[in-house]
């Protein structure tokens, strides 16, 4: 038996973790009660709520808690402290450099608009970069289930605050609502601008959707990107053209993509030589953190060590990070493994 090392001390990146759905639950628990917010039931059992995304309800349903939570992020200092205790778990989980993800717009309205929503936003991630040490940068995400004018305003936005730690730009919500080619005006904004293209597909509709994002987004990383693992010629598409799918494994459970652990066909893409980075997704709703990610990689797919390191390399490679961390994180990984 090989020694097993501890994958919270494994260097990592962290790709794909949402803004709202990074809160620890206290936290959630803290805020609402400061509020005066009463939450669903299912969000203040300590348990993660069972969830089901694969029918319109139970994406509905999902999106509701979402919205509750992030109801109780009212005031600047929620924002801080969000970010402040994100980069805290993700610390503690081996991370090196976090990419976290956020659409503004749904804090404009309590944050005094857009642009200060922004502002706040970003003024967190660089005090939560000096208090814990952890790199971290912001994707700006879009929301399909809104207009893409909108979606192109966004991405003006985010391009004008490259400089302020913003390093990509993505699309989130219910990809069966939308179709990417609707957003390819916003994302040529975006990486004409010298933002990473990284919009989620795959993960409730086939590798149609994945094969969307490729020829319309352009797209270099993929959120979730498992359900390409049903096509080949896409597999090797995505290997050929180095496009790193942002695997979620507690996620996609937990949502009903896949009935078990050991369905998300993790081996499949990794396989194939598709570039993995495994993301959290929201902690908040599925009850676990980065860390947790890589010991169902170990535990359901009989990932050894020197695969995990090898995930861990993958999602360092993935990532928006400057030359010099990336060599700084995998020489980490080469000391994990040693």
């Amino acid at each position: 038996m090989e020694h097993v090392r501890d994958v919270s001390e494994l260097p990592k990146a962290h790709l794909h973790l949402h803004f709202t759905g990074s809160m620890r639950s206290s936290t959630l628990l803290e805020l609402a009660d400061k509020y005066g917010v009463r939450l669903p039931d299912a969000l203040t059992s300590g348990e993660p709520p069972k969830l089901r995304a694969t029918d319109e309800r139970g994406w509905f349903r999902f999106q509701r808690l979402y919205d509750a939570a992030r109801s109780c992020l009212r005031e600047p200092e929620d924002i801080q402290r969000l970010v402040r205790e994100a980069a805290e778990e993700d610390v503690k989980d081996g991370s090196g450099w976090l990419e976290i993800q956020v659409d503004p717009t749904s804090y404009a309205p309590r944050l005094g608009g857009l642009i200060p929503a922004l502002e706040v936003i970003l003024d967190a991630v660089d005090s939560a970069v000096r208090e814990t040490g952890l790199g971290m940068r912001v994707l700006v995400a879009a929301n399909r289930m809104k207009h893409p004018l909108d979606a192109r305003t966004l991405a003006r936005l985010a391009v004008r605050y490259a400089d302020r730690g913003i390093v990509g730009f993505g699309l989130s919500n219910d990809e069966r609502r939308g179709m990417a080619r609707d957003f390819d005006r916003a994302f040529a904004i975006a990486r004409e601008g010298g933002l990473l293209s990284a919009p989620h597909g795959g993960e409730l509709t086939g590798p149609s959707s994945v094969r969307d994002c490729l020829d319309d987004l352009d797209a270099t990383r993929i959120g979730h990107g498992v359900r390409a693992a049903e096509d080949p010629r896409l597999l090797k598409r995505l290997a050929d053209r180095g496009v790193t799918c942002e695997v979620c494994p507690a996620s996609n459970v937990a949502l009903g993509v896949y009935e078990k652990p050991e369905d998300v066909p993790l081996r499949t893409l990794f396989e194939a030589g598709v570039p993995l980075a495994l993301g959290a997704d929201d902690p908040l709703l599925f009850g676990s953190r980065l860390a947790a990610q890589y010991e169902i990689a170990r535990r359901h797919h009989g990932f050894t060590d020197a695969e995990l390191a090898e995930l861990a390399r993958q999602s360092i490679r993935g990532s928006a990070a400057p030359e010099d961390v990336k060599e700084k994180l995998l020489s980490g990984v080469d000391d994990w493994l040693a």
